[in-house]
């Protein structure tokens, strides 16, 4: 294994961002392996995937699931896969460049502290870049929504950008998590407070996508502000654990 950070990008219609994403994270002087955990995509993603792969000698990887199964379930998909390599550091971040790989360094830094580390756009040196005034509303009104129910001590639920020790992947209850899309963010964070694991938060530059489209649907949008619920109903079952650090 050529190195001991894994960057885990979920990925459905994204051929058009992909590859310059891929080539830019393994560009970067941290060397990070990367795998690309793609839900089928109709637009060939795997294809121009595999394009870059066969360029970078075992650093990057491609994990193919059967049908649309959900951005969250990629994650922990492609988490999976790490934890069988062992991998110590494990990112996650979106294929449309709307997470800055040149960031990678910030969150490497603060995991030295802490056992989960979440890019938030709600910290001051923080920027949202070409969001509307509505989704912007939006995204702060749920992130203070999630955090009334939740209680995890951070101010940003619903961005992809983390990186979490192999502790607490490791310790991730996956057969427990019930949720699909955008909340298993929410769920994974709240197994891991409620099991004692730190957090951190690290200002992050976030920006609209570049290229595509959006694939969160209002459906989606729903379920989780209901979802958010229900897991603060579940907390009982999710008890400490001896594997925090």
């Amino acid at each position: 294994m050529a190195g001991d950070t894994l960057v885990v990008i979920p990925t459905y219609n994204e051929r058009e961002n992909v590859g310059s994403l891929c080539e830019t994270l393994l560009a970067r002087p941290e060397h990070v392996d990367v795998l690309v955990v793609d839900d089928n995509s109709p637009d060939g993603t795997a294809a121009a995937a595999e394009a870059v792969a066969a360029r970078y000698g075992g650093r990057m990887h491609i994990l193919l699931r059967e049908g649309k199964g959900g951005r969250g379930g990629a994650v922990l998909a492609g988490f999976a896969w790490g934890l069988e390599r062992e991998y110590r550091y494990f990112f996650e971040m979106d294929a449309d460049f709307s997470h800055r790989p040149e960031e990678i360094p910030l969150f490497r830094e603060a995991v030295g502290g802490a056992d989960v580390v979440v890019g938030s756009r709600y910290l001051a040196d923080s920027r949202i870049l070409n969001w509307p005034w509505a989704r912007s509303f939006f995204s702060r009104w749920a992130n203070r929504y999630a955090r009334f129910f939740l209680r995890i001590p951070i101010t940003d639920y619903t961005n992809g950008y983390r990186c979490y020790r192999r502790q607490a992947v490791a310790a991730l209850d996956v057969d427990a998590i019930r949720t699909s899309g955008y909340i298993v963010l929410s769920e994974v964070a709240y197994q891991l407070y409620l099991r004692g694991f730190r957090f951190a938060e690290v200002p992050t530059v976030f920006v609209n996508r570049r290229r595509g489209e959006s694939n969160l649907s209002p459906k989606e949008i729903l379920s989780a502000l209901v979802s958010v619920i229900r897991l603060r109903w579940r907390r009982r079952r999710l008890r400490p654990t001896s594997d925090s650090a």
